[in-house]
């Protein structure tokens, strides 16, 4: 009994993890510009064990497709031993130019591999746009 939920754990995560990446590869070609080169830069430099970038520009009133506002929930150990304003500066350092052009908005959530795994994994919704005027 134990063997057989242990191989059936085992090839649900290979699995999983195939599915994942595969979705990775085809959401890349989805995804636009902005958020592509958000992803580029976080992953080149912080090396992360998670990162998942959230266009949330549809819940604003701005024109459909537009990448102006986005959530970045990433876990890197880069961050061990770093207070979370730190990784708050680091990532907005990296992501300068996209701040200084079209991003409008960043919500970020950095954790380290420890925090991570003791969380319960889920990124609470991004309240609804209250300005603009699509109020």
């Amino acid at each position: 009994m134990h063997k057989t939920r242990f191989l059936r754990k085992s090839i649900f995560r290979k699995n999983y993890s195939a599915l994942h990446q595969e979705n990775m590869n085809s959401r890349a070609m989805l995804n636009g510009p902005i958020e592509n080169s958000i992803k580029r830069k976080l992953e080149t430099v912080l090396k992360p064990l998670y990162c998942n970038i959230i266009n949330e520009s549809y819940m604003h009133n701005v024109p459909k497709g537009s990448e102006t506002h986005f959530k970045v929930v990433i876990v890197s150990e880069k961050f061990n031993k770093q207070p979370l304003i730190e990784r708050h500066r680091v990532i907005n350092e990296l992501l300068k130019v996209e701040l200084q052009g079209g991003v409008h908005a960043l919500s970020i959530v950095a954790k380290t591999p420890e925090q991570w795994e003791t969380s319960d994994k889920t990124m609470t919704t991004s309240p609804a746009c209250r300005g603009g005027f699509g109020k």
